[in-house]
């Protein structure tokens, strides 16, 4: 049953038409991913929907009773609010309560009609749910906890539909999959966007494409939707050959002399003037944004060698003799959750910090390009090109003096949207335009800080490509799961009391590494336990089997043979230039855990083994 219906809608801002008589149906119970280009529309075709923004023509019908809630992309929320009140703003019986004089019966009404009292177990519920502290002012809370606010805000009301704009964003990864989950087992209609690719796949049954301000539906996946998007561009290219073939042909004939023209029917120039018409009203697709990373003058060979470093804030340990060596060229993704440190630790591998304990010893000729997740570079008052050029016409671009128009059409920002201010641009814009600030610069080190925060999924896509072909030094904070997977060759991961590790790979490749761990540990716990009901009835057990003797003789020379091959694979991967091939890393690293599955698996025969054998000596 449709609880949405979107018919004809048109919609223009600023000289842009963002709907182009635009239709949508949405049906009860589906979770809608909307996606499309920075500056299509996309957060103001959910505001129109949610009711916040007004169409210039055409019709939106909500059904009767259904209610619905809004997430901004950026929510504003009162500093001096305290996080429970803040998420129990979002209910309009909670309200509706606080307006009305307290104590008056009217207030009592209105709060026994609405049930307004189970608002303050539901908020808590939810404040728990989402990991909030228990108590605090919203002021003191790290961007990450205050999009958690605003979360449970839009959620406390339990709407039948949910409109969520950009809702992954500053969040942390356990926070972005307590939330996957919490969508996952919820049955409210929901319409969202956002940058990170596995949260759309694993929540969209139904994708929604904005484009040229034209509405695609394609039931199904983000993955299925990334198939059917590919063979619905060829079969627009074939038909833009086509008719460019036909315009071309119409042309040649209606150039021909007088006397041809005197026989021209007027129905070909009927068709001629239609195809003409087609061409000029075709809106046409531009290209992705051409990203080219300017390296600078290669780096020493070090980065940074950091030997039992520890870095303690305000008493509490924020890195606990840690060590980890960085080459050039190296690809360092850093995870953990939000306020964990990992700002911290990029400032004292760049040397802005210095450490409380332990030696860390930097390279030379380190010239180094940072992207701010906070936007705090740009100026809202100042003109895009501006950003870039200093109010200059020309920069220098690898040796290459170019027009900072042309520039910055490079990242899609059009002559008349380079003129114009950064406030105007939306979030997704404005982090392509700190890019084309970065980019501009020449650096042999790049540390980016949350780069795919309102990025759209093409110029994401591109940005993967173009670090992937970088051949300077990377530092990624990300919780983009596919993006790290996709960039990074090595993990940095934050963990409990200052505790870090670092290993080859991807975020896949660490999760994974953890899981084995978290296994490992459990059947070590298992085997503790059997050794020690081994221990209690050893006394009714016979001693060792011929076969067990021979084996127990045996067992020290493989034990050297497993432990000169660990060291083996240990060396190698001491050796940087192993992880410029993040494959040969990868397996490298699995042999790795393998040696030192099978060493254990022998040292833990030889124990059994040799309490088998004393068994025997003292018969």
């Amino acid at each position: 049953m449709a609880i949405l219906q979107l018919d004809n809608g048109h919609l223009e801002w600023g000289g842009r038409v963002l709907l182009d008589d635009a239709s949508l149906s949405l049906e009860a119970g589906e979770r809608v991913g909307l996606i499309g280009r920075n500056g299509e529309g996309k957060s103001t075709l959910l505001q129109v929907c949610a009711g916040l923004y007004p169409l210039d023509s055409g019709n939106l019908w909500i059904a009767p009773g259904i209610h619905r809630a809004y997430l901004a992309q950026e929510p504003v929320l009162d500093p001096q609010q305290e996080i429970l009140d803040a998420i129990k703003s979002g209910h309009d019986a909670w309200n509706r309560v606080n307006a009305a004089d307290a104590g008056t019966s009217a207030a009592h009404e209105l709060a026994d009609f609405h049930d307004a009292w189970s608002i303050d177990y539901k908020a808590e519920a939810l404040r728990d749910s989402l990991g909030l502290p228990a108590s605090g002012r919203v002021g003191d809370l790290s961007g990450g906890q205050r999009k958690r606010v605003a979360i449970a805000a839009a959620l406390i009301a339990e709407p039948e539909l949910l409109f969520l704009d950009e809702p992954t964003n500053h969040l942390d990864l356990p926070a972005i999959q307590g939330l996957e989950q919490l969508l996952l087992r919820d049955r409210r209609s929901l319409v969202f966007i956002t940058h990170d690719r596995r949260f759309l796949d694993r929540l969209a049954t139904r994708i929604i494409e904005l484009d040229r301000g034209r509405l695609r539906s394609f039931p199904g996946s983000f993955s299925g939707y990334q198939a059917r998007k590919a063979e619905i561009l060829d079969a627009e290219a074939a038909a833009d050959a086509r008719l460019e073939g036909q315009l071309a042909e119409e042309e040649a004939w209606a150039r021909q002399g007088v006397k041809a023209r005197a026989r021209r029917n007027q129905g070909r120039l009927r068709r001629l003037e239609r195809l003409r018409g087609e061409r000029d009203a075709r809106r046409e697709q531009s290209g992705g944004p051409a990203l080219r990373i300017e390296s600078g003058d290669r780096s020493g060979a070090l980065i940074a060698n950091l030997e039992n470093v520890s870095f303690r804030y305000g008493g509490r340990p924020i890195i606990r003799d840690f060590s980890t060596r960085i080459q050039r060229g190296d690809r360092v993704g850093i995870v953990g959750p939000n306020g964990a440190g990992k700002t911290t630790l990029l400032r004292l591998i760049l040397g802005d910090l210095q450490a409380d304990s332990g030696t860390l010893e930097r390279g030379t000729r380190q010239q180094v390009a940072y992207f701010d997740q906070m936007r705090a570079a740009l100026d809202p008052e100042a003109r895009v090109a501006d950003v870039i050029a200093d109010g200059a016409e020309f920069i220098d671009i690898g040796g290459e003096r170019r027009h900072i128009l042309g520039y910055l059409q490079d990242f899609l920002f059009p002559p008349a949207r380079a003129r114009g201010p950064v406030k105007a641009l939306s979030g997704g814009e404005r982090a392509r335009l700190l890019l084309a600030r970065l980019f501009a610069k020449p650096a042999n080190i790049l540390v980016l800080d949350e780069p795919t925060n309102d990025l759209d999924l093409e110029s994401l896509e591109i940005l993967e490509e173009r670090l992937q072909d970088y051949p300077g030094t990377l530092f990624l904070v990300s919780h983009d799961r596919d993006f790290l997977d996709n960039v990074v060759t090595q993990v940095i991961a934050f963990g409990e009391d200052g505790q870090l590790t670092s290993m080859a790979g991807g975020y896949s490749d660490w999760l994974r590494w953890q899981r084995e761990r978290a296994d490992a540990g459990a059947a070590e716990r298992k085997m503790g336990k059997s050794r020690s009901s081994a221990g209690r009835t050893a006394k009714k057990e016979k001693g060792l089997s011929y076969k067990e003797s021979q084996e127990l003789a045996q067992l020290p020379a493989r034990i050297e043979t497993l432990e000169q091959r660990q060291a083996a694979i240990t060396e190698s991967l001491s050796d940087p230039t192993v992880y410029q091939d993040l494959a040969a890393a990868r397996t490298l690293q699995a042999e790795a855990d393998a040696a030192a599955r099978e060493l254990a698996t022998a040292y833990e025969r030889w124990e059994a083994l040799e309490q088998k054998a004393a068994l025997d000596a003292t018969g």
